[in-house]
């Protein structure tokens, strides 16, 4: 009963997540290659061997294949999967207009662009609707419990203070002040705070604690060792347009410390022991799962925001990639040669590998594989 339980948590409500975050990724790129006339030979939920599919009036394959780690979509003029274009085969003007490397820079950029786009407008509108379903948690920045030899306790709050400022940023949420908490990596916090009706300044330093987050995952976080006011916490509902502007706000303040902590790790303020990699995706999603349903939507819209993010980075075989290389072919108005196109694919595949390699190092680790295999060796 514990492993049939165990598979469907973790391992088949994470091919759902992955599936329908991985299948409105690609269907931004579809859409928007279909509206500029380009005609897709493929798209493929997984690589490999193909499973099941069905072939449309259009002459598109859509397919499921034996590896769902991923998808793709295949266009007229691509030499593979990774939309590398094939150079080396001539197309007779009468396919040129099908063929998604003859059509114009902006057109192409516009097709590339449309996936990570796809999965942040996905992520907005589900969340929004979550706003308006379920509501928003608001907690007030109202200090409810100080824990005893903290950092906070060591600066001097107390139960009550309000926060109204940290570090120059306005706090309207408990939550506000817990973000900006996480990316400070221990160093110190400026806080303004009213306390009794006054507004006073005290400067705290957060002490890095492993800490767990709402799905299971294990984080040496900055913490300052305090408890929010639970008797300060509403539920907001919006209507639709106030639901689609928290919704945004929400998504912005998440590729924003995503971007800064990113930042910290590469230049040696944050551990990279926080990159994860599919295990510890699906692990996320298991915790998810047993949290509800509404943990799994929520963790669905993090895991599509993450992706679309992500696939923007300028690494070639990535869709930052793409987009470089389209940037790079409309300043000087012809497109790199095939020679160049060629390294920068066989450069961004090795990153590729490389960071795939490291964050499953990570997921090992942090699933303590390695103390597993040990112990039946020992």
């Amino acid at each position: 009963m514990h492993l049939l339980t165990g598979l469907w948590d973790y391992v088949v409500i994470f091919l759902v997540i992955l599936t329908v975050v991985v299948f409105v990724h690609e269907l931004g790129h579809f859409l928007v290659a279909r509206w500029n006339g380009v005609k897709v030979e493929v798209f493929s939920i997984g690589f490999g061997p193909e499973l099941f599919g069905f072939t449309a009036k259009s002459g598109t394959r859509w397919k499921f294949s034996l590896l769902p780690l991923g998808g793709y979509v295949k266009m007229f003029g691509d030499a593979d999967a990774a939309s590398t274009p094939d150079l080396a085969t001539y197309l007779p003007p009468e396919e040129q207009a099908y063929a998604f490397r003859y059509k114009k820079v902006y057109q192409r950029a516009a097709i590339v662009v449309a996936g990570p786009l796809s999965n942040f407008v996905f992520g907005i509108v589900v969340l929004a609707g979550m706003f308006m379903i379920y509501g928003q948690p608001r907690t007030a920045p109202v200090i409810g419990q100080v824990q005893a030899d903290s950092a906070a306790a060591e600066a001097g709050l107390l139960a009550g203070d309000r926060v109204r400022e940290a570090n120059g940023q306005s706090v309207e949420r408990f939550q506000d002040l817990q973000r900006i908490v996480r990316l400070t990596v221990g160093e110190p916090v400026a806080l303004v705070i009213e306390r009794a009706g006054q507004s006073m300044m005290i400067t705290a330093r957060p002490r890095v604690t492993e800490v767990k987050d709402v799905f299971g995952n294990a984080h040496k976080t900055p913490v300052l060792g305090i408890v929010a006011d639970q008797n300060s916490t509403e539920v907001v509902h919006y209507n639709p347009p106030q639901a689609l502007w928290a919704a945004t706000r929400e998504t912005g303040e998440m590729v924003s410390s995503t971007l800064i902590g990113l930042g910290q790790m590469v230049s040696g303020q944050r551990e990279t022991d926080e990159l994860g990699g599919p295990l510890r995706i699906a692990k996320g999603a298991g915790q998810a799962a047993q949290l509800g349903v509404g943990s799994v939507v929520f963790y669905t819209i993090l895991l599509s925001i993450n992706l679309g993010l992500i696939n923007l980075f300028p690494v070639p075989l990535l869709d930052g990639g793409h987009l470089l290389f389209y940037g790079i072919e409309a300043l000087q108005g012809r497109p790199l040669g095939p020679r160049a196109q060629e390294y920068g694919f066989r450069i961004g595949l090795i990153l590729v590998f490389a960071l795939m390699l490291f964050a499953t190092r990570n997921d090992l680790i942090d699933l303590r594989v390695w103390e597993f295999i040990k112990g039946l060796v020992s």
